[in-house]
């Protein structure tokens, strides 16, 4: 026997409607992602009220380079998160825009011509040659130098993060993980410019080593303290997994909320639905839990509005 829910109720919003209202309103609509949207919020929110819960962000590096850096560095200045779990590219845009700046594009440029002028192209956003690989390449030798001349031989990611934050500014999301200890890991850090430095330092040091075990003993010894666990998965691949992954060995999260594009037709991880999770271990079956398919940079600055109205 199945129980039809609460009756779809028609959106009534004006020109004086606050967030709350407005998301309110599409939690009684009936509409589609818009109740996964409304579930997502409320989800966030208990997790990060939740006193006993190990919270999680992952995140895609693609975002970093667009506008929502922003909402991601304010999430972890406000200190909703313990953990973040991303990729190579996120570190790379974070440097790079510290310290120079990229420019808005379209998807339908010449790439032959940017080619010739010397940009390189990520979706509708451009970023000039020397404003991403030189920059990054004599950041990250003066930043590993300043380690190694300090007595450092081998490093995490997690602290090569901290290394990397604590020489950038307040516009920075790795600077406010640094300043606010929130543990930042990079499960796949040799997929990037970072992880390309990483690499030739070595080269020219060879008594100097980066150490993947040391994010493991990290994240196990959170894991296997926490009581409760949660998830804010904004896009998928290996951070989403590596969030997953982690997360079994405590029989899975207790809150999930994943932000998608992808779809589930192929089989694959970014495309999974957080219930799939459920099978493995890695999601609860009484989790709290939502999937949004949604783009993120649209989205995410609403339900970073709508959580901060109902943290206050």
């Amino acid at each position: 026997m199945i129980t039809p829910g609460r009756d779809v109720k028609d959106i009534n919003i004006d020109e004086n409607s606050s967030i709350e209202k407005i998301f309110s309103e599409i939690s009684q609509s009936g509409g589609f992602e818009s109740v996964n949207l409304s579930a997502g919020v409320d989800i966030l929110t208990e997790m990060i009220h939740d006193e006993k819960c190990l919270r999680f962000v992952s995140f895609v590096g693609a975002v970093v380079s667009t506008g929502l850096r922003g909402i991601i560095r304010d999430m972890l200045r406000k200190k909703w998160f313990d953990v973040t779990i991303t990729t190579c590219g996120a570190l790379d845009h974070d440097i790079a825009r510290h310290f120079s700046s990229y420019k808005e594009g379209s998807f339908t440029m010449d790439d032959n011509q940017l080619a010739d002028q010397e940009i390189h192209r990520l979706g509708n956003v451009l970023v000039p040659v020397n404003s991403y690989g030189p920059l990054i390449e004599e950041k990250m030798q003066q930043f590993l130098t300043e380690e190694y001349n300090n007595g450092v031989r081998e490093m995490g990611t997690s602290e090569i993060c901290q290394m990397i934050g604590k020489h950038l500014g307040e516009d920075s999301f790795l600077y406010w993980a640094y300043k606010n200890n929130v543990n930042v890991v990079v499960p796949g850090i040799m997929d990037g410019a970072v992880g390309s430095q990483i690499w030739l330092f070595c080269q020219n040091h060879a008594d100097f080593r980066l150490n993947l075990t040391k994010d493991a003993d990290l994240l196990s010894g959170l894991i296997f303290k926490a009581e409760k666990s949660g998830a804010f998965m904004i896009g998928g691949g290996i951070s989403k997994h590596h969030t997953l992954w982690w997360n079994q060995y405590r029989e899975g999260l207790d809150y999930a909320f994943y932000i998608t594009t992808a779809q589930e037709f192929d089989g694959s991880l970014s495309g999974a639905l957080v219930r799939e999770a459920i099978s493995w271990g890695k999601v609860t079956q009484e989790a709290k839990q939502s999937t949004l398919h949604a783009e993120v940079t649209t989205i995410l600055p609403f339900i970073f509005a709508a959580v901060s109205k109902k943290l206050q």
